[in-house]
């Protein structure tokens, strides 16, 4: 095979992914006989979302992780599959029937619901397309929905089995509460970020007329459910006034001064309103304190009858003001204070989301369970065990923070998409809960009721049906474990799940409580939480603030005009458009260029460092695009380098052995050893799930260490080498490189898998039709050679030293010029031809002394002096040398000053202090070889 003389990512692509799936590459491995498996599960994305930064930087680790083990050899599934997204696919649909002028209760459920299947049909493919071209293998055979028929079936047998265990219960509870969907929200479903608003300070009357309190707050309206007024226990401006009454402003209602700790003694006047249906922390103060709830706003945000007449039907932010005025007209309004507070919207709406007292069905987390035990303590048992693994460790103080602080979780949402709740009323209020109608039909008759049942209109929470999704998607059936199947066997537990942070509470700790109280095992053995994408300054992502950038877009590029219209158009606020525009000109006046699938994923796994933030570079992009395009060229080398017939027979030979073949050089024997140890690091970063260091070793390794020296060094082997060396030469670039390219495969699948079908052969490894399928390469230690890596270690530092001096002399890279050295005679007659390429030089003389007349700079290297034997500029080099000798004296001056304090050397590690002994030792041996140089140039100046 013939590789083409540029790197075109887009041609490649194209290509290689179609055959991969064709072939069956991605399935699972389902082979009992094999000891090792792997499985991985990707969090289900919106069947009708696109890919976003965020999901193909998680998806980039978790091929990278499943294509290693699946070169490993293990049994591998990563388990893929779409979530039904109930609030945010109901939205779009509705959207669309809005621009008909239809809403969905003028089709009706059965119609609606239709109409949302037929939505999903039409776009329910675009993420996992988005997917492919990231260069994806899961097993696609395997994907699943989260309303497919297997998956449904789970949810309701899970859903009956908890209720009849007495651990779901429908009750009237505080939830979120968004006023234009009109259902529950969950928390993640809620944005909460700084907005200006306004601080009322209102007075309150003492129910005796002897005085009054006054009580700040930022929802003046919600007073009109208020059922008391706290304050502090310890406060001596309100204590005799405990137990007492004040008459609520506008209501005439009489309310107790009560206690609590709650309250914060130092914001506003240190009193506080109460208001129970509609705050969440005074909520729990009313559980506390058993006071009423009233609840005063109707579920599409309008005042209730609860209230008096004057504002019953008025919107509330209309109510708001009419209270102001209201309140200011009875002298009972002290000031108002611009204040800043964080706003609950909506994400999904943007409204103002109100907590709201409704009958929701909820789990209940903290309830013991037959064994004793509640499903939140089972899930804090499996980490405290060690059974499940955070990585960074640090991740387990959230997930028990949060499982410790858990409050029962609300479960139903007021929508049609999703799996509706398998509850059926009868006429009286009774509620059956089965798997069908006919099994409530059952359970009505044998209760004595005969009459009409109506299922419950609710659906269940997305975040339900995906808190199963470990053992869903492997067919787990009610009647397991007696009946079980081979990817179950093997998979649950999966070995590691890959999120981020943000979800540790709504999906991980889930997974972990359903998983384990439901089949008795852990759902995962490693939990690994990296941060979340960010722009280059650390912003979030977002479309209004117009720095989204499309994963896509990266991969194949985008131009200006198309760029700046994906950016502006949809707006929630249009008047955005116009400063998005202009940012976007600034920042990419040519638009993005292609960088290929490869480089992205390379960008995203180098960035994959332990924190929260992780800021976005697209330099990168390009950086690495340019590490592909350094693999492409050193492969047309060693290729160009092992074309000929007689060579490619001899290498096929010479790769059958496990040895280094005669005639290697300690060039040859170093790149071999440094790959190993590369390899070894390599098997840690994953271990670790390190993929920034993972692809920092990879990238080092091929670019500094292959491509900067060794190439080189074989540049010079295959000019003046016997044949013998000739032919180790070729046969350690071709396998080294063939080593280099399964190294990095799971990281750079697709320039990896190009490069290696025309390599292989050659390095006579071609073992299978992919190297998908090739295995992953182990370091082998016998083969780490510390005496070539030492003597590499002192050509490069000589190397570096002629190339110093030429850059002090500004000589011009085209000009060669000779050199003399002196030193041990053997080594530099060794090192010779390659210190004359990799230097530049025309000869190399070894000598035992420079001539007395020689002016040119010297470098000292150990102990070798290297002189360019040309003219110089004495007063230039008389500066050099004056600078280096007196930064060499302040190093010794710091060493001796550390040495000579007996408090280090008593305290410092034994080898710290050796350490900084061999340094003096170093830095006084140079000074020797310094100063006597700079004494010959001040001779030569006279």
């Amino acid at each position: 095979m013939e590789l083409a003389k540029s790197f075109e990512p887009a041609d490649i692509e194209r290509r290689w992914y179609p055959e991969w799936e064709a072939r069956g590459y991605f399935d699972a491995g389902l082979d009992l006989a094999r000891q090792r498996a792997f499985c991985i599960l990707l969090p289900p994305p919106n069947v009708t979302g696109t890919l976003h930064m965020g999901h193909g930087f998680n998806q980039a680790i978790m091929d990278a992780l499943t294509r290693y083990h699946r070169m490993r050899g293990d049994n591998t599934l990563w388990q893929p599959g779409t979530d039904h997204a109930g609030i945010a696919t109901q939205i779009v649909v509705e959207r669309q029937l809005d621009g008909q002028g239809i809403s969905r209760h003028d089709l009706g459920r059965e119609k609606f619901l239709a109409k949302v299947w037929e939505w999903k049909e039409f776009s329910g493919n675009t993420i996992t397309r988005q997917m492919r071209r990231l260069g994806t293998s899961p097993d696609w055979r395997r994907e699943r929905f989260t309303m497919d028929a297997g998956l449904s079936r789970t949810v309701t047998e899970t859903f009956v089995r908890l209720y009849r265990e007495g651990l779901i219960y429908r009750g009237k509870r505080l939830v979120n509460w968004d006023p234009a969907l009109q259902t529950a929200v969950s928390d993640l479903e809620v944005v909460q970020e700084e907005e200006p608003g306004k601080l009322w300070h209102i007075r309150y009357p003492l129910s005796d007329g002897s005085g009054e309190l006054t009580v700040a707050t930022t929802r003046p309206e919600t007073m009109l459910g208020d059922t008391a007024v706290m304050v502090h226990p310890d406060d001596e401006r309100y204590r005799h006034l405990i137990g007492r009454t004040v008459t609520l402003p506008l209501c005439g209602r009489d309310i107790p001064i009560i206690a609590d700790a709650y309250v914060d003694l130092a914001f506003g006047t240190g009193c506080v309103k109460v208001t129970p249906a509609h705050d969440f922390n005074d909520y729990a103060v009313a559980q506390r304190h058993q006071l009423p709830m009233i609840p005063i706003l109707t579920l599409d945000g309008r005042i209730n009858d609860n209230a008096p007449p004057a504002y019953r039907g008025l919107d509330r932010f209309d109510a708001r003001q009419q209270v102001e005025r209201d309140l200011e007209a009875q002298g009972l309004l002290a000031r108002i204070e611009p204040h800043v507070m964080k706003v609950p919207r909506g994400d999904r709406t943007g409204v103002i989301i109100e907590p709201m007292l409704t009958d929701q069905w909820f789990v209940a987390v903290t309830r013991p369970a037959a064994d004793g035990s509640s499903i939140a303590g089972k899930a804090l048992a499996c980490v405290a065990s060690g059974e499940i693994r955070f990585f960074p460790e640090n991740w387990v103080n959230t997930y028990n923070q949060w499982l410790n602080n858990i409050q029962d979780w609300c479960i139903s949402r007021q929508l049609w998409w999703g799996h509706q709740i398998p509850a059926w009323y009868s006429d009286d209020g009774r509620v059956f809960v089965a798997h069908d109608e006919d099994e409530a039909r059952a359970q009505a008759a044998a209760s004595g009721y005969t009459g009409a049942l109506k299922r419950d209109p609710d659906v269940l929470d997305t975040w339900y049906s995906s808190a199963l999704w470990p053992f869903s998607t492997l067919d787990w059936t009610a009647e397991w474990p007696a009946e079980s199947n081979p990817a179950l066997d093997l998979y649950l537990p999966s070995t590691v799940l890959v999120t981020g942070f943000d979800i540790i509470f709504f999906w991980v700790a889930r997974m972990v409580m359903m998983t384990r109280h439901l089949t008795g095992k852990i759902p995962f053995r490693h939990v690994y939480v990296h941060g979340l994408i960010r722009d280059a300054e650390g912003q979030k992502m977002s479309k209004s603030k117009g720095n989204v950038l499309d994963p896509i877009d990266l991969i194949d590029g985008i131009d200006l005009a198309a760029l700046i219209d994906k950016r502006t158009s949809g707006l929630m606020n249009p008047k955005q458009a116009d400063e998005i525009e202009k940012r976007t000109r600034k920042e990419f006046p040519q638009g993005i260029p292609a960088f290929g699938a490869d480089a992205l994923r390379f960008t995203f796994l180098s960035l994959a460092s332990p924190g929260r933030d992780i800021k976005f570079d697209l330099s990168r992009c390009e950086g690495y695009r340019n590490f592909c395009n350094k693999l492409w060229n050193a492969t047309r080398f060693v290729l160009m380098n092992s074309s000929e017939e007689a060579n490619l027979t001899d290498l096929r030979a010479l790769g059958q052995s496990d040895g280094v073949p005669a005639g290697s050089s300690f060039a040859d024997r170093w790149i071999v050893s440094q790959l190993q140890r590369s390899a070894a690091l390599v098997a840690q970063h994953f271990a670790e799930y390190r993929f920034d260091l993972l692809a920092r070793a990879i990238y080092e390794f091929v670019w500094d260490e292959f491509c900067d020296w060794y190439v080189e060094l074989s540049k010079v082997q295959l000019q003046i080498g016997s044949d013998e060396q000739k032919q180790a030469t070729r046969w350690t670039l071709a396998t080294v490189l063939e080593t280099v390219l399964r190294l990095a495969h799971p990281l750079l699948p697709f320039v990896t898998e190009e490069l290696w079908q025309a390599l292989a052969p050659v390095a006579g490894s071609k073992t299978h039709a992919s190297i998908m399928l090739a295995a992953y390469p182990q370091a082998h230690s016998e083969k780490i050679d510390p005496a070539s890596e030492a003597r590499v270690r002192q050509l490069k530092e000589l190397t570096y030293a002629c190339r110093n001096l030429r850059g002090e002399m500004n000589l011009s890279p085209a000009t060669r010029v000779p050199l003399l050295a002196c030193g041990d005679r053997q080594m530099l007659a060794d090192f010779a031809p390659y210190l004359k390429a990799l230097g530049k030089l025309s000869e190399v003389t070894i000598v035992s002394e420079f001539p007395s007349e020689a002016e040119a700079p010297t470098a000292v290297v150990g102990d070798t002096r290297l002189l360019l034997n040309v003219q110089v500029d004495l007063a230039a080099e008389r500066e050099r040398l004056d600078k280096e000798i007196a930064r060499l004296l302040g190093e010794v001056g710091k060493a001796q000053e550390k040495l000579a304090n007996a408090r280090f050397v008593a305290r410092a590690p034994a080898s710290v202090v050796e350490q900084e002994r061999r340094r003096l030792a170093d830095f006084l041996a140079t000074l020797e070889k310094l100063q006597p140089q700079r004494a010959r140039l001040n001779r030569a100046g006279h």
